[in-house]
């Protein structure tokens, strides 16, 4: 059977993952009369609750004679760990382009990856069927991506696709019939080469881990491409890392390939297919798996550095224990172990005092999705506020620079730079016309500037701007940058708040809590209207007299608090502010700062 290997790549809502959807129902993946999801490949509750794609995951499907494997990568810059391994799994990519939004930041960072790699694209043009459509304009974009990152001539003469994924059709013209995928498929067989692995299946077996996972009957797995060779159930094999070193030897227990949505158990695998091994204890990510004749480990993919990092402390505060089932830090630092062991682009190293851990990653997202899985896990955390990880270049300290493009409308693109060019020290790059009556703004932004602006930016534009980031380079450091400009309402007291007591507070500011909730002393209840903090007391009640007077009875109304998310909790804390997270809630509080921590506030990095 010809073999095709391929990764479906975009921008984060382009429609990947309905994309997949109709692959799967049109090549017949499923019984007439099977129940299937939609999104189907977003199998993790994060990402079906955010619609976003989290995990790479691949899938299979046959075409007239063909089977072609498929995965399904995230959309998210943050996530672009993932990105980075699954291409070197495959032999071609589709690029998908919302035809109405054009070229996005995801967009370029996937592409970049993939031309460098020396991979020929199919550009699939899709939502064409949008009353906002402008396909035409969108594939001239493309065009101009494509040169402006030193794509070859080769490269450049790519085959485009007219689609919507939602409806499941594809067409080489705009005006084509619209009935199915079979455009897109005959393109993917004859576009995308064979796996040139496959001529290598009579050399010793090598593959190189892109994947890790655990299955509660195999135990460890990992998942990768075949690079040589053939394996048949119960070869010994030894793992070799990435410098070589030998790990260990281990007997394959289990050969999976996918077939549809599942894995399914298979006898043999030869090069070029997409596979996972079960029987190593040791084996990881960028490992070498191979027969024991070789001793030179598969060249891996490097991954982008990190470039914020964040302390996962216990939960010391008088609340501690009564949500969650892990709180001892031998627990957690296990668990953001095995998370840094399955995921390349977190980094997790130990405190001096051994208590909390230093957790670097790509993004306030990745960290927000890290934390929102352990709380669910049982976990409870302390949080502290994201900081930038700075680089010495050539003597000079440099900070990581973002790429910010912002679709906005007309009345607030003056709000927007203002606070992007004045505040937060950008550099505007471009601003032109993006559809009636919008702007679209490029600037590039340090990445201490952008960590709590997101609630900024959707206040600024009555929640219709759009906004999206992406790692663009270092440069020197652009000097002290504004933090956030209101002081906190701080309780005085442990207990359980009154509603009479928060109803005189209003006038203070906007509280974060409403009344019968559980307070300590320390706690962050609102946020001040002023700039410094200040001391309240949200359970002082009403004085009773057994005189009745006009007025004094007034019902008590209270304003509806303000209930941050976990993401928007982390990014507004300050640095002597914590974010307490357990099963069941999120509270801000005060903590007291170390001295190195007290040099580092004032000198305000």
């Amino acid at each position: 059977m010809e073999l095709r290997n391929i990764a479906i790549i975009a921008h984060v809502d382009h429609g990947k993952t309905t994309l997949v959807d109709e692959l799967l129902k049109q090549s017949g993946a499923f019984r007439a009369n099977e129940a299937v999801s939609e999104r189907a490949m977003d199998s993790n509750d994060i990402e079906r609750e955010r619609g976003i794609t989290i995990l790479a995951k691949a899938t299979s499907v046959e075409w007239q004679g063909t089977r072609i494997n498929i995965v399904d990568t995230p959309g998210h810059a943050d996530f672009g760990g993932e990105v980075e391994r699954i291409l070197s799994m495959v032999d071609g990519v589709c690029l998908l382009v919302d035809a109405a939004e054009g070229p996005m930041p995801q967009t370029k960072f996937v592409l970049t990856k993939a031309l460098a790699l020396g991979l020929r694209p199919i550009v699939v043009l899709n939502k064409v069927d949008k009353p906002d459509a402008e396909p035409d304009r969108a594939l001239n974009e493309v065009f101009d991506l494509f040169a402006n990152l030193g794509a070859t001539d080769e490269q450049l003469d790519f085959p485009h696709v007219y689609a919507s994924g939602r409806s499941g059709w594809a067409d080489m013209e705009l005006d084509g019939p619209r009935k199915d995928l079979s455009a897109l498929f005959d393109l993917i067989v004859r576009h995308v080469p064979a796996p040139k692995q496959l001529a290598r299946q009579d050399e010793p077996f090598s593959m190189l881990a892109t994947t890790l996972s655990a299955d509660p009957y195999l135990g460890r797995i990992l998942t990768g491409r075949v690079e040589s060779g053939r394996i048949t159930t119960g070869t010994t094999l030894k793992a070799l890392s990435r410098t070589g070193e030998r790990l260990e030897q281990f007997r394959v227990t289990k050969i999976l390939a996918f077939r549809g949505l599942s894995q399914q158990p298979i006898d043999e695998a030869v090069a070029g297919d997409i596979v996972t091994l079960a029987g190593m204890t040791r084996a990881t990510v960028a490992d070498t798996l191979c027969a024991l004749e070789v001793d030179t480990a598969l060249p891996a993919q490097p991954i982008d550095p990190p470039t914020i990092t964040v302390t996962f402390g216990i939960n010391d505060s008088p609340l501690a224990g009564r949500d969650g089932t892990k709180v001892q830090s031998r627990v957690i630092r296990d668990r953001l172990m095995k998370e840094a062991e399955q995921n390349v682009a977190i980094k997790v190293a130990d405190t001096p005092g051994g208590e909390a851990f230093e957790v670097s990653g790509r993004g306030e997202l990745q960290m927000g999705v890290l934390i929102e899985n352990m709380r669910r896990e049982g976990f409870e955390l302390s949080i502290s506020r994201p900081r930038v990880i700075m680089r010495d270049i050539d003597g000079v300290r440099h900070e990581p620079i973002e790429e910010v493009i912002i679709d906005v409308d007309d009345e607030y693109t003056g709000a927007v730079i203002d606070k992007l060019t004045g505040e937060r020290k950008g550099d505007l790059v471009e601003m032109k016309p993006a559809g009636t009556g919008k702007t679209r703004i490029v600037a590039h932004v340090p990445s201490r500037g952008l960590i709590g602006y997101q609630g900024q930016f959707l206040t600024d534009t009555r929640g219709t701007g759009v906004l999206n980031r992406i790692f663009h380079g270092w440069a020197p450091h652009k000097g002290p940058i504004q933090g956030r400009r209101q002081g906190v309402l701080i309780s005085t007291e442990s207990g359980v708040s009154v509603a009479y007591a928060l109803w005189n507070l209003e006038e203070r500011g906007r509280m974060f809590i409403g009344p019968q909730e559980q307070v300590y002393v320390g706690m962050i209840i609102g946020e001040h209207s002023r700039d410094n903090d200040l001391e309240v007391n949200p359970l002082k009640g009403k004085k009773l007299t057994n005189i009745r007077a006009s007025g004094s009875d007034e019902a008590v109304r209270l304003t509806p608090h303000v209930k941050m998310s976990l993401e928007e909790a982390i990014a507004y804390i300050d640095d002597d502010e914590l974010v307490e997270v357990t099963p069941k809630i999120i509270r801000l509080r005060k903590r007291e700062l170390d001295p190195n921590e007290r040099k580092r506030a004032a000198r305000k990095e």
